[in-house]
Order: structure tokens, then C-alpha cells, then sequence
């Protein structure tokens, strides 16, 4: 028995870890099908059968696709939208996280819940009411009401009061006798032992917002406003044969994201991890 065990036991990691590998090819193949077509002429994308691999690398696409779309300009509204809506969720999420989880005041479970509950809305019930209050201030075409309306975040809410409730209160109440100020305590004790909460929040919400397609559309009428998935789905009117500039232009949306996974892996990593022990 001893020794058939000691000879299964390798071949089950082996049979896991191809397991592993195929599941993880599976899911790069898009990615890296999309960087090969980029690099592809419009009939090369085209064939039937396909061709893996380009005949000649076309890196002109590129050039081209900065050419067809203001990329530049795509890009800083983007990265300025995302940017201000990952700090606003942070900020506030972090801020009712740790208020729900170490204050006591009247209703506090009962507002915590509807919070909650706010995440079972779809966001196409909601989609209405908000476009009519940011028609009403005025803010249709303008960086506020892309921004704003993105700043508040209930599943941030929940994550951040999760991580926080399991922070000892010994700490907190050390750093009070120590005169230390609620929002000195919150800066200097709660954000710092937060890191992977804060890392996870800010990755899906970067995604989130980066990727936002429907709500911009609505919101945004002048092209000098427009985010990269709005100007990249412009091309498809204008440039609907040229599948390599679409590529292009999709592989140059994805950059960021990926430069920001790898930038927090480890916390992201261990962020996910975490959620899903503690209680």
C-alpha cells in the first residue's frame, strides 16, 4: 500500500498541475491571440483557415490606430476618470468601512443592511434615475458627471468593514489613551493594516471604471470627453474592415490594466485570500 502510494502520489500532482496549465492556456489564449492580430493584416485576420502567425509583423497598425483615434487624449480621460474613482472608492469605503465596524450608534446595523441591500439593484433599474439627477445639475458632457456618480461603492463598503472589524480594538483604544485624533487613528493605524483590502477594492474598481462602456455613452457626447472603450468603439462605424486597427486598439486599452495587476499582485493575491476567511 506504501509503495503504490508513494506512486500515485506524484502522478496526481502531475495530472493537477497540466490541469492547471491547460486552464491557465485556455484563458491566455485570447489575450495573446489578440496581441498576434494586432500585428496582422486586415486579410491575414480574415482567413479561412486561420493563420496563427503573421506573415510580417505589421507594426504600422499602431501608427495607425493613433493616426484613425486622438489614443492620446482617449488615454488621459480614461486614466483621469479611473484615477478619481478609485480614490473616491477608497476613500469613502474606507472611511463607512471603519466607521460600521469600530463606532456604535443608533441604526447602525439597519444602515449597514440597506447598504447591503443596495447591491441586489441591478444597475439598469437605477440607470434612469441617476442620468435624470446629472441631467438636472448640468453635469451631461463633463468630466463630473462621468466621475461622481462612480465615487461610492456598497460591495467596497462591506469589504472594507470586513477586514476592519477583525483589526483588534486594543489597538484603537491604545492609540486614543495616546491622544491620537479618530481620523490620525484611521490614517496612521487603519489604512497601513488594511493594504491587501485596499489593493483588491482599488483593482476591481480601476477594472470596473476603465472598462465602463454603457454609463459614458450616455453621459458623453463631445469626442475631446470620450474614454478609450467609447473612441475604440467609434472605429467600428468608421473602420469596420480594419479588424487590425480594432485589435490594435484593444490591446492598447488592455496595457494598464495588466501593468496595474502586476503592480499589486501580491497584495490583490492575498487580498482575495483573506476575503475569504474572514467572516
Amino acid at each position: 500500500m506504501k509503495e503504490e502510494s508513494a506512486i500515485l502520489r506524484p502522478l496526481g500532482h502531475t495530472l493537477k498541475y497540466l490541469t492547471l496549465a491547460a486552464g491557465a492556456g485556455i484563458m491566455v489564449f485570447p489575450f495573446i491571440w489578440m496581441i498576434i492580430a494586432s500585428l496582422m493584416t486586415a486579410g491575414e485576420i480574415q482567413l479561412r483557415p486561420p493563420v496563427w502567425l503573421p506573415a510580417e509583423p505589421q507594426f504600422s497598425n499602431y501608427s495607425d490606430l493613433a493616426a484613425s483615434i486622438p489614443i492620446g487624449r482617449l488615454y488621459f480621460n480614461s486614466i483621469f476618470t479611473s484615477g478619481l474613482i478609485v480614490f473616491g472608492v477608497l476613500l469613502s469605503s474606507s472611511l463607512a468601512g471603519f466607521a460600521f465596524a469600530k463606532y456604535r450608534f443608533p441604526g447602525r446595523e439597519f444602515l449597514f443592511y440597506v447598504i447591503l441591500a443596495t447591491m441586489m439593484i441591478p444597475f439598469f433599474v437605477t440607470l434612469i434615475p441617476v442620468f435624470f439627477i446629472v441631467r438636472q445639475l448640468g453635469w451631461i458632457d463633463t468630466y463630473q458627471g462621468l466621475v461622481v456618480p462612480g465615487l461610492t461603492s456598497a460591495y467596497g463598503i462591506f469589504l472594507m468593514r470586513q477586514f476592519i472589524i477583525t483589526l483588534p480594538d486594543e489597538l484603537i483604544d491604545a492609540a486614543r489613551i495616546d491622544g491620537a485624533s479618530e481620523l490620525r487613528i484611521y490614517w496612521r493605524i487603519v489604512l497601513p493594516l488594511v493594504k491587501p483590502a485596499l489593493a483588491t477594492l482599488g483593482t476591481f474598481s480601476f477594472i470596473g471604471s476603465w472598462n465602463a462602456f454603457l454609463w459614458p455613452l450616455l453621459v458623453i457626447n463631445s469626442r475631446e470627453l470620450m474614454t478609450l472603450p467609447l473612441g475604440i468603439n467609434s472605429m467600428k462605424s468608421l473602420y469596420a474592415d480594419n479588424t487590425n486597427l480594432l485589435m490594435a486598439g484593444t490591446a492598447v486599452a488592455v496595457i494598464p490594466m495588466l501593468f496595474m495587476f502586476i503592480f499589486l499582485q501580491r497584495y490583490f493575491i492575498q487580498g482575495i485570500a483573506l476575503t475569504g476567511l474572514k467572516g
